[in-house]
């Protein structure tokens, strides 16, 4: 089965097309090379999937023969992501939202001093 119709198959992608889209921009490794959407998956394989800035990887378990239902899908790939990976996720998320919230306007004159003066502590902290 093809690497893009089996990530589909198994829902790692909401589209084939996505997935097709994500193999041409060097998304999807096989075995530890890039791939094209063409290339063959058999059984014992290992994938690696660049995900919302998550590395998944997956080894095939079994090549499907549709698309599966969301419960089946661990009959045919095993996910062997390390956890480190969704924590330094959750990391990035919380760094992001620490200050100020999405919408919440321009910085007031007291939050830009705010700001300046955290960036002056850490850039001071990492000459030392």
């Amino acid at each position: 089965m093809r690497i893009d119709k089996y990530l589909w198959a198994i829902r790692m992608f909401k589209t084939r097309s996505i997935a097709t889209d994500a193999c041409k921009k060097g998304h999807i490794k096989l075995n530890g090379t890039n791939v094209k959407p063409s290339k063959e998956v058999y059984i014992g394989e290992k994938i690696v999937v660049r995900k919302n800035q998550i590395n998944y990887q997956l080894e095939v378990l079994d090549i499907p023969p549709n698309r599966v239902g969301a419960k089946l899908v661990d009959l045919y790939r095993k996910d062997t992501t390390p956890k480190e990976a969704f924590e330094h996720n959750e990391l990035l998320k919380l760094a992001k939202d620490y200050y100020r919230k999405k919408g919440s306007g321009r910085p007031s004159k007291k939050d830009r001093r705010d700001m300046d003066e955290y960036q002056e502590k850490n850039t001071f902290d990492n000459e030392n």
